[in-house]
């Protein structure tokens, strides 16, 4: 199946973009992109004092020369991330109030409103967003489209990120990391000329955020083995039988070679269109990526700047695959079930127990909550066990199958220009392994480490990847 044939597929399948447009030179087309899908309606071009010269200056032209109704907003900001403020100046300009959105980004102490306060009636004087940039700008867009009840386009400059397609934003409120539910753009323009001349450390986020697929894809292979999390037969498919084929180049991903760039951004897109299939983020992330929310919740900063989403993610992947190679050391054939269901902790002693680990972190209930949702009883415990226990290695078959070896995902990495080491992004070691209890408890999602909690082998393959040889030895 060639490149057509498979964005054509997963145009089949999603749920809410319908138009698609990859390739050198298509930001042109971009006017007729929004005649077809908002005829009549006026346009605001978002973007940040970094996109707006490489791209949005270009499209609000652009606009202005297909005599379309155009307005722009320009975020005054170096660096910012996809806080709640920032929606809700985006819902600003949705409506119009260019001059109270600027008071809500320059605002040093803004005041949150509570997210379902946030939704207006749908109306035709409304703006349609062009969101002209990555990762956060598109999530900003994404969101305050969906409190407006209608849809955006979506004007790639990067292939840093995986979320120009997908379902859900991810947006910090309250200060915890959180994906909200929204609807992906109606279109997507991905100009390839833009997107391969972008700077090198965003497409390697791309490529980091892309690879964690391989890890993410195995712990919902674990999600749907326990009966949590069942496979989605569209969503897998439609990217993981790719995905090897889009991580095949890692050293054309570094040197900006356009093919190579269309490949990552690709697969990036698939992964956005599966999401939108499974109306979840599962396809995409698990653990991996919460080693990167728990650095973005803490304000993690590296030589004094906030680390990207990808480069964090990098270190959460080869993490995970380094996890997965002591799980399959281990002989899961031998678990002594009935000791696991005697030693199994209470509801209220989890409870507890993520209390403890989250006093400190700035959503100190997190974990409490999270677990709530995800906690099983004795009973299904032993279900869980006696069933790994019966198909151990044929399903450990199948998870190597769909895993990479931590060497050979650190080589990829570091051929692609991507973080190799938590050191380049300012992370000990040390503080690496005392991320472990917060991941396993921070999300409902189900996960290796939630297996091997109720194994028994937790310790067993946490352990060694600190540990003298392990990959990451402190």
């Amino acid at each position: 199946m060639d490149s057509k044939e498979r964005i054509a597929k997963a145009l089949s399948i999603s749920t809410d973009t319908k138009v698609f447009e990859m390739g050198q030179g298509v930001a042109e087309g971009t006017p007729d992109v929004f005649k077809k899908c908002f005829p009549g309606r006026k346009a605001v071009v978002l973007a940040d004092v970094h996109t707006w010269p490489v791209l949005g200056e270009r499209i609000y032209g652009l606009f202005q020369q297909a005599d379309i109704p155009v307005e722009k907003y320009v975020i005054d900001k170096e660096v910012f991330h996809a806080d709640w403020k920032y929606v809700e100046m985006t819902d600003c300009v949705v409506r119009g109030d260019y001059a109270q959105a600027k008071v809500i980004e320059d605002s040093a102490e803004h005041v949150e409103t509570e997210p379902e306060k946030c939704f207006r009636q749908p109306s035709e004087d409304y703006n349609i967003l062009i969101s002209v940039g990555s990762g956060v700008i598109n999530d900003l867009c994404k969101l305050s489209s969906y409190h407006h009840g209608q849809s955006y386009i979506s004007v790639a400059t990067a292939a840093s990120v995986d979320g120009y397609s997908s379902f859900g934003a991810s947006i910090t409120y309250g200060g915890a990391k959180q994906t909200f539910t929204c609807p992906a753009p109606v279109a997507i323009v991905a100009d390839i000329d833009v997107i391969a001349a972008a700077p090198k450390h965003m497409t390697a986020a791309g490529y980091a955020d892309l690879a964690a697929k391989i890890p993410a894809g195995a712990e919902w292979m674990i999600s749907d083995f326990v009966g949590t999390e069942p496979l989605h037969d569209d969503a897998w498919h439609i990217l993981q039988d790719y995905l090897d084929d889009f991580l095949a180049d890692p050293d054309g991903v570094a040197a900006g070679d356009p093919k190579a760039v269309a490949d990552l951004f690709e697969g990036l897109a698939l992964s956005g269109f599966a999401m939108q299939a499974a109306r979840s983020s599962r396809p995409a992330s698990c653990c991996d990526h919460l080693f990167s929310h728990i650095l973005d919740m803490t304000g993690h900063r590296y030589k004094g700047e906030l680390q990207s989403h990808g480069y964090q993610v990098a270190v959460g992947t080869l993490t995970m695959c380094a996890v997965f190679d002591e799980l399959f050391k281990l002989d899961l054939e031998n678990i002594d079930v009935d000791a696991c269901v005697a030693a199994w902790p209470t509801l209220e002693q989890e409870q507890q127990r993520a209390l403890e680990q989250f006093r400190d972190f700035p959503a100190p209930r997190l974990g409490y909550d999270e677990i709530t949702k995800k906690y099983a009883d004795a009973q299904t415990v032993r279900a869980e066990l006696t069933k790994l226990k019966a198909q151990w290695p044929e399903f450990k078959a199948r998870l190597q199958g769909q895993m990479y070896s931590f060497a050979t995902m650190q080589d990829l990495f570091r051929r692609a220009g991507a973080p190799y080491d938590p050191s380049h992004i300012g992370v000990t070691r040390q503080q690496l392994k005392d991320m472990f209890p917060i991941v396993q408890l921070m999300r409902f999602r189900y996960n290796v480490l939630d297996l091997a909690k109720r194994g028994g082998f937790y310790d067993a393959i946490v352990e060694p990847v600190f540990a003298e040889g392990g990959a990451w030895e402190i």
